[in-house]
């Protein structure tokens, strides 16, 4: 599906301006607000395109021009704009996770404001795109983006491309940050604006990271996300321990005498016997089903090491789960989790397993409301344009929940 037609929009048309005017209502002139509801209109209406031109077209009622003046070069914030549109959403859903991801913005040139051939799991190889990074509200039966940032390449801050830099209005000092940064600042910005997750969950990308686990540590942000087989590990029962005295000079001080083992080393010793056979969730496809183990340990790699010495104590426990489907000669997934040691574990599976809304979500915000559509190159227009988009999309989450027949889903 490409969008509503113009009869459901008219359908929903006052519940569309109410919200408009809340979301919008720190857009600081009369002719912006309005604008910013005939660009949403124009997302949502059926057609191929979302780009400007065929949206002014297909409104017939502004000018080109106007719309993307709007967009692309117009100096209102959309920071608040997100705020506003973050809080109804969380009282609305009321969301069991928020789920961090990327998705990529396929461009054909090199101009648009932090391009590159880079990897984007949206095109399953390297390609010539931007890279936006996400952090969503999700429940079982909805989820929207809260915030959004453009991903930066190191490239970008080279001396060479002062110009481009200029040219795509890239402020001085915005640059290159890791995507799992990224996230933690999106994570601080949310908390300024009193807005916490309940958990967090995110793929392998970010999970595997360590100084991502220890900065939601830091934020006392309870967690699961996705890591590699090869992360490194002791059981729970694994403490320091100090080498015998010799009696002279400085006492040994306790520190883990046995080199850690990998996840899937510690999952192959608990053994498939181990296995919970579990359904975490009935869809449309029927019962949602696998075999998984949870097992209390304290990750241990450089960062939880680092940061355990600091404090002079021990490596925290935690949960790792594991995914092992009947059959298969080892486990196919791996999450590590900071969750309290009661959490049952169909818990623990249904939240690490919740992030499949989230490439639903991607598939509209492209498919049905043209995020990645916008033709613009600079900074503030990417940022206006993925924040109407998200507004669309939330407006339309929110009807569904009103009327869950009265706008059908991309």
């Amino acid at each position: 599906m490409a969008g509503i037609t113009p009869a459901e929009l008219a359908a929903i048309g006052e519940h569309l301006e109410t919200f408009a005017a809340d979301v919008f209502e720190s857009l600081p002139r009369k002719d912006q607000r309005a604008r910013g509801e005939c660009y949403l209109r124009g997302l949502m209406l059926d057609g191929r395109r979302k780009s400007i031109e065929p949206m002014a077209q297909r409104l017939g009622e502004v000018h080109y021009q106007a719309l993307h003046h709007f967009v692309a070069t117009s100096p209102w914030d959309w920071r608040p704009v997100r705020r506003r549109l973050a809080e109804r959403l969380v009282a609305a859903l009321e969301p069991t996770v928020w789920v961090v991801d990327d998705t990529g913005f396929p461009k054909d040139g090199p101009h648009s404001v932090g391009v590159q051939r880079q990897y984007s799991g949206t095109l399953g190889k390297t390609g010539n795109c931007q890279l936006g990074v996400s952090v969503n509200a999700v429940t079982e039966q909805a989820s929207c983006p809260l915030d959004w940032r453009l991903f930066v390449p190191a490239s970008w801050d080279e001396p060479a491309m002062v110009a481009r830099r200029a040219a795509c209005h890239l402020p001085q000092d915005v640059h290159h940050r890791p995507k799992w940064q990224l996230v933690l600042d999106m994570l601080d910005e949310l908390a300024r604006w009193d807005l916490h997750p309940p958990v967090l969950a995110a793929d392998c990308g970010y999970g595997e990271v360590g100084q991502f686990r220890g900065g939601l540590h830091d934020r006392q942000i309870p967690y699961v996300v996705q890591v590699r087989a090869d992360t490194s590990a002791y059981l729970e029962q694994v403490h320091p321990a100090a080498a015998p005295y010799a009696g002279k000079g400085r006492r040994p001080q306790p520190r883990y005498r046995q080199a850690p083992s990998s996840l899937a080393e510690l999952a192959l010793a608990a053994g498939q016997h181990a296995c919970v056979d579990l359904i975490w969730r009935r869809g449309s496809k029927g019962p949602q089903r696998s075999r998984f183990l949870a097992l209390r340990v304290r990750p241990a790699g450089v960062t939880p090491r680092r940061k355990a010495r600091a404090a002079g104590g021990e490596l925290p426990v935690g949960w790792l789960l594991v995914e092992w489907p009947q059959g298969e000669p080892e486990p196919v997934k791996y999450w590590l989790s900071n969750l309290p040691a009661d959490t049952p574990l169909v818990e623990l599976v249904r939240l690490g397993k919740l992030r499949w809304r989230i490439e639903q979500d991607y598939r509209e915000l492209k498919g049905a409301l043209g995020l990645d559509h916008f033709e613009g190159r600079s900074w503030p227009g990417w940022h206006h344009h993925v924040t109407l988009v998200s507004v669309a999309h939330g407006f339309l989450t929110l009807e569904r929940q009103r009327s869950p027949n009265l706008v059908a889903s991309a």
